[in-house]
């Protein structure tokens, strides 16, 4: 995995998160709600968030898969080996409702296996990064690192995931806005193993996250979400010794499928 890939999607991520705390931090913004045809809440920094990004991406040789681009038809799809999945804004709910817990998703994917993520959340200003034969890290207080920053600079102003802490309970993190019925029922059946359970709410792809960097021991998801929803945490999870599993199997969610709905899952560390 050549580092210059992340470097780019980094600087691509901060630039948008710039952009979209400008709309955030407006006290005269509504955001702009629309209503797309999934009726999930479509803001003016969406738009704006994925232009910045494509601007970046589109210096590399791969295409770009957005949410919110075009979606182009699996016929031309197919032949992308390696390409990019990106959500300009993962968590526009939470945006909505002002609680900061949205974040930027940049993932490379290839033969449908995510090898390089980056998540920034912008209100907390932190940045989750990684690589395929490189780790994963997550730097915080992060700065514009400029045009000319190394890896190896990046890599030393940030710390290694998993976090190696002491923890007395079994933490489970679940969706704060899809909390399902299913996901209920799955943790109750975890606490038959595991009577002490901390349950923690999280918005967007933070939870994936959580599971990365060893704050959480499991993320269970029995409600759906696409590609651009987990590529980028996947690709993270992955570095950092985790996996996002098909629910009930041993098979991990692949990508650019011709249907970009993702199945049930669940994070957890690598079996």
């Amino acid at each position: 995995m050549d580092p210059v890939y992340i470097l780019v999607a980094l600087r691509a991520a901060l630039a948008a998160g710039k952009e979209i705390l400008s709309v955030y931090n407006d006290p005269e913004a509504d955001f702009q709600v629309e209503k797309k045809a999934d009726h999930s809440p479509l803001t003016i920094a969406d738009r704006s968030a994925h232009q910045i990004i494509t601007s970046f991406l589109e210096q590399t040789p791969y295409p770009v898969l957005s949410e919110e681009g075009s979606h182009i038809d699996y016929s031309v799809r197919k032949g992308w080996d390696t390409l990019w999945i990106v959500d300009p804004l993962d968590g526009t709910k939470e945006f909505i409702k002002r609680n900061g817990e949205f974040t930027v998703n940049i993932a490379l994917v290839c033969k449908g296996v995510p090898v390089a993520g980056v998540i920034y959340v912008p209100v907390k200003g932190e940045l989750y990064f990684a690589g395929e034969g490189l780790g994963a890290y997550k730097m915080t207080d992060v700065k514009d690192p400029g045009p000319d920053i190394s890896w190896e600079q990046l890599v030393s102003c940030s710390f290694s995931l998993p976090v190696r802490e002491e923890r007395s309970k079994f933490v489970v993190v679940a969706s704060r806005s899809h909390l399902t019925p299913e996901t209920e029922d799955y943790i109750q059946k975890l606490k038959e193993t595991h009577p002490d359970i901390q349950l923690i709410s999280s918005g967007s792809s933070l939870k994936i996250c959580l599971v990365a960097e060893g704050r959480a021991d499991v993320y269970p998801r029995f409600a759906p979400t696409m590609e651009w929803d987990t590529a980028a945490g996947h690709a993270i999870a992955r570095a950092a010794g985790a996996e996002i599993y098909q629910a009930g199997t041993s098979l991990p969610l692949s990508y650019n499928k011709e249907a970009l709905l993702n199945p049930w899952f669940i994070t957890e560390p690598r079996r």
